[in-house]
């Protein structure tokens, strides 16, 4: 059995996050694929980015949905925020342009301890790391409800979602509450009949709020909450949901209208909590991700509440494990473009 490659950091994952991190280190002095390497489970680029649905937006113009040192280039398609398309452009030509040396197909079943060091476990073959940053983020782990009863049509989860055309003419049930949500009734609404149901009434942010003023005010949240000053509330005082442009189109035409959450799940449909019951063909969950973690379960992280403490991104009760792109917990926004390089440069500068 060949024995664990030695190198100083290993990234785990090739999203937004994981090259953040790696500009940063690279920008410290540190050779890409000699100091450091980062693992990609995907064989090609753009992250997460890649298997979202073609027509989802950024919450932000591209000035403000870059990554550190070099700004995406704008989005001239339409006066619209960019497609995913765009971001995945973007992120593919970023990695070229650091030599970041990203290695794809490399997925990581776990990492563990080895003496003063951690040793992860790729199928590019292993690493004996002094620091280890995961980023793996949240896509290949969506989240649907448990709910009683049983449903007989089609059901899908928003990371298998692709296009509204093959709902059209349809009866199709959109549960939850959050932007993907929000984006996905604005498109299906428009070939199908449709019903939007959140667990409570949505709230929209005001037409002229972006990522850009979200990243804001979640960077102030933590810097206050740093230096133990009032909890000054985070961007849910705003609203939940960003309004795009197919947003507001959906609002014109007057469907952005929610209902609350069913009983059960019934062969044909839903029972409602009044004992009423609605029929239909598809139910698309919008519900959701939960931070893609299990490479870590070796370590034996996890706190009472099944999450992992960090102060900062380090890992509470392994210091030579940094977390990034999961969501405030490690980091302000630091699952967003802009949040993540903010969060990448002070990750980096720790270690």
């Amino acid at each position: 059995m060949t024995p664990p490659r030695e190198i100083r950091v290993v990234v785990i994952g090739g999203g937004q996050a994981g090259l953040a991190t790696g500009f940063y280190l690279r920008r410290s002095g540190l050779v890409p694929g000699e100091d450091f390497v980062i693992l990609d489970a995907a064989k090609q680029p753009g992250g997460a980015w890649a298997r979202m649905w073609p027509s989802l937006r950024t919450f932000s113009p591209t000035q403000y949905s870059s990554l550190p040192g070099w700004m995406m280039p704008p989005w001239t398609g339409d006066s619209g925020y960019p497609l995913a398309s765009h971001v995945v452009d973007y992120l593919t030509q970023y990695e070229k342009r650091y030599d970041l040396a990203v290695r794809r197909a490399a997925a990581v079943g776990s990492v563990s301890r080895e003496g003063q060091r951690l040793v992860v476990h790729s199928a590019a073959g292993d690493w004996l790391a002094e620091r280890v940053v995961s980023a793996t983020g949240t896509w290949s782990r969506p989240f649907v409800p448990s709910y009683p009863g049983s449903f007989a049509g089609r059901q899908l989860h928003t990371a298998s979602y692709r296009d509204a055309s093959a709902f059209a003419g349809r009866r199709v049930l959109i549960v939850g509450g959050g932007n993907s949500a929000a984006q996905i009734l604005a498109e299906v609404s428009a070939v199908a009949d449709t019903t939007w149901v959140t667990l409570r009434t949505p709230r929209f942010l005001p037409d002229d709020v972006d990522g850009r003023a979200l990243f804001e005010i979640a960077t102030r949240r933590q810097r206050a909450r740093q230096l133990g000053e009032p909890d000054i509330g985070g961007v849910s005082g705003l609203g939940d949901i960003v309004m795009v442009e197919s947003v507001r189109q959906a609002r014109d035409r007057g469907v952005l209208r929610a209902r609350g959450p069913f009983a059960r799940l019934v062969e044909d449909g839903v029972q409602w909590r009044d004992g009423t019951k609605s029929s239909y063909d598809v139910i698309i969950w919008c519900t959701g991700f939960r931070p893609a973690l299990s490479h870590l379960v070796p370590l034996g992280l996890r706190g009472p509440d099944g999450s992992i403490p960090t102060d900062g991104t380090r890992a509470m009760k392994e210091p030579r494990l940094h977390l990034i792109g999961y969501g405030d917990w490690t980091g302000p926004a630091s699952a967003t473009l802009i949040g993540a390089g903010r969060t990448a440069r002070d990750l980096v500068a720790e270690l």
